[in-house]
C-alpha cells in the first residue's frame, strides 16, 4: 500500500506479519555475520603467510563494507521466507533503492582507498633517488581523492533518485536546472578552479610529494597534496597552505623536478691578490672529506671582480636539497676559517692612493 506521494505505508498491515519480517531478517543478518567472520578469519590466516602487505591492506579496507554486503545478500536470499505482501514489497523496494547504491559506493571507495594505500606502501620515498616513488605517491593520492569525490556524488544522486518524492521534485525543477547550474558555478568559481587544477595536477605533475620548492619566497618541501590545496612544510617547521590554482597559474621554483641531485654554491670574497689555485686545492680537500658530498661536482671559479676584491664561487653537489644546504654551510665555514688562519693576506683590503707634494717630500 502506498500514499499519493509514492511512499510505502504501514496502515492496514498486521503486526504479526511485521514480526515475522523482523525475525527472518534478524536471523539472516546474524547468519551473514557468522559467515563473514569466518571468511575474514580464513583470509587473515592466509595473508599472514605472505610477505607482501597488499592482502593485509585489502582485508583491512574491505572488512567494513563486505560485512554489510554479506548481510544484504543474506536478506535477498531470505526474501522468499518472509512472504512479503503488498506493503512489505513496497518497503522492500524502497529500502533496496537506498541501500544498494550506498553499499556499492562504500565498496568502491574502500577499493580506491586500498589501491592508494598499496601504492603508498610500495613507493618508498626514504631512498636517495626517490623521484619515481614520489611520482607514484602523488598521482595515487590525487586520483584517490578525485575518485572518492566522483563516487560519493554518484552514490548520493542514485540514492536520491530512489525516493519518489525527491524524484518528482527533480523533474519539476528540471526546467530551471540550467540557471541553477550557472548560479552555482559563479558562486563556487574559486573552489571549482582549484578542483579542476587538482585534476590537472594529477596528470601534469608540476609538483610531487617531498619536492623541494620555493613559493612566495619560502623554502620548503611538499608535505601534502589535496584536491584543492597544497601544504608546504617550511624549513623552520611552519606550514604554508597554498591553493592548487597557484601552482598552475603562477611561477614557483621546483628544485627536484627531474632528480633529487642538486648543486650548491658558497660565495667567498677575497683580496684581488689572493692565490686562487691554492684556495681551489683546499676546497677539493675539504669537500673530499665531507660525507655529504656525492662525488659529482667540486669546483671554484672567479665569478666577479670589484675594485678592492674578487668574488669566488664554490660549486659542490649533493644527493638531495637538505644535504646540499648543509654542505654549502660546511664549505663556507671551512674556507672562511682556512683563509683567516692560513691565508690572512687573502682577506679583502681597501687601498687608497696617497699623493705626496714636493714640499712634504722634502
Amino acid at each position: 500500500m502506498r500514499d499519493p506521494t509514492g511512499w510505502p505505508t504501514v496502515f492496514g498491515a498486521d503486526a504479526a506479519i511485521w514480526t515475522r519480517y523482523a525475525i527472518v531478517a534478524a536471523v539472516a543478518i546474524v547468519a551473514a555475520g557468522i559467515v563473514h567472520a569466518a571468511f575474514v578469519f580464513v583470509a587473515k590466516r592466509a595473508a599472514a603467510r605472505t610477505r607482501t602487505q597488499t592482502d593485509d591492506i585489502l582485508i583491512a579496507r574491505l572488512r567494513g563494507p563486505s560485512r554489510w554486503l554479506f548481510a544484504a545478500i543474506a536478506l535477498v536470499l531470505s526474501q522468499p521466507a518472509m512472504q512479503l505482501g503488498p506493503v512489505g514489497q513496497g518497503w522492500w523496494h524502497f529500502l533496496a533503492g537506498l541501500l544498494t547504491p550506498a553499499l556499492l559506493g562504500w565498496l568502491l571507495i574502500a577499493l580506491l582507498g586500498a589501491g592508494n594505500d598499496i601504492v603508498q606502501t610500495r613507493a618508498d620515498i626514504s631512498v636517495a633517488d626517490n623521484l619515481r616513488a614520489r611520482r607514484k605517491r602523488t598521482r595515487a593520492g590525487l586520483l584517490y581523492r578525485i575518485g572518492f569525490f566522483v563516487v560519493l556524488m554518484v552514490t548520493i544522486c542514485l540514492m536520491l533518485m530512489s525516493i519518489p518524492a525527491v524524484r518528482t521534485v527533480g523533474v519539476t525543477l528540471a526546467a530551471s536546472a540550467g540557471l541553477a547550474a550557472i548560479a552555482l558555478g559563479a558562486a563556487a568559481q574559486p573552489a571549482l578552479k582549484n578542483i579542476i587544477g587538482g585534476i590537472q595536477m594529477a596528470f601534469t605533475e608540476p609538483i610531487r610529494l617531498d619536492d623541494v620548492v620555493i613559493v612566495d619566497g619560502e623554502w620548503g618541501k611538499i608535505e601534502e597534496i589535496n584536491l584543492t590545496f597544497v601544504v608546504v612544510r617550511i624549513w623552520d617547521d611552519r606550514r604554508l597552505v597554498v591553493p592548487v590554482s597557484k601552482f598552475m597559474e603562477e611561477n614557483f621554483q621546483n628544485w627536484t623536478r627531474r632528480t633529487s641531485d642538486l648543486l650548491g654554491t658558497a660565495f667567498l670574497h677575497v683580496d684581488r691578490t689572493a692565490d686562487v689555485p691554492r684556495l681551489r686545492r683546499k676546497l677539493t680537500e675539504i669537500v673530499s672529506n665531507d660525507p655529504l658530498w656525492d662525488g659529482r661536482v667540486c669546483g671554484l671559479q672567479v665569478t666577479d671582480s670589484f675594485p678592492w676584491h674578487i668574488e669566488l664561487r664554490c660549486l659542490v653537489s649533493a644527493a638531495d636539497a637538505g644535504k646540499a644546504f648543509d654542505l654549502r654551510c660546511n664549505v663556507r665555514e671551512a674556507m672562511t676559517a682556512y683563509i683567516a688562519r692560513e691565508m690572512p693576506e687573502a682577506l679583502p683590503k681597501q687601498r687608497e692612493a696617497i699623493t705626496v707634494s714636493p714640499e712634504t717630500a722634502r
